[in-house]
């Protein structure tokens, strides 16, 4: 019997580089996304904030869970710099997460430098056209 579509959700289980961004998505491993991503210890997830201006702990879920592994969070946050709200970084400044947000640009270059020095770094990035 041949089976349907199976739907999963995105995920690449490993740390890779970001070779690319634009266009709604990013290119990373040969491989492309088309949406937001978390870049984490875990892997390379796909990621949709409810609200893409005022972040929440609930969005960053997967980042809570692995705090053990990251220091440092590179926030992409599109093609405006944004401020997290105060409640987001008092949050990651619980589990001992250093926050730094930035537009996606700025976020996939200095994410794929500490990612080269093998430094504790994951990367929320929000998709730019």
């Amino acid at each position: 019997m041949v089976k349907g579509i199976e739907i999963r959700d995105a995920h690449f289980p490993g740390r890779a580089p970001i070779d690319a961004y634009g266009n709604g998505g990013f290119r990373f491993a040969d491989m492309s996304h088309r949406g937001s991503i978390l870049c984490l210890p875990s892997g390379i997830h796909g990621w949709a904030p409810k609200i893409e201006t005022a972040l929440t702990a609930e969005d960053l879920a997967l980042v809570l869970e692995q705090a053990d592994d990251i220091e440092i969070l590179l926030v992409g946050m599109g093609t405006e710099l944004r401020r997290l709200p105060q409640a987001l970084r008092d949050v990651l400044r619980e589990h001992r997460i250093s926050s730094d947000p930035m537009s996606t640009g700025a976020a996939v270059r200095t994410y794929n430098v500490l990612l080269a020095e093998d430094r504790a770094v994951a990367a929320a990035l929000i998709a730019v056209d």
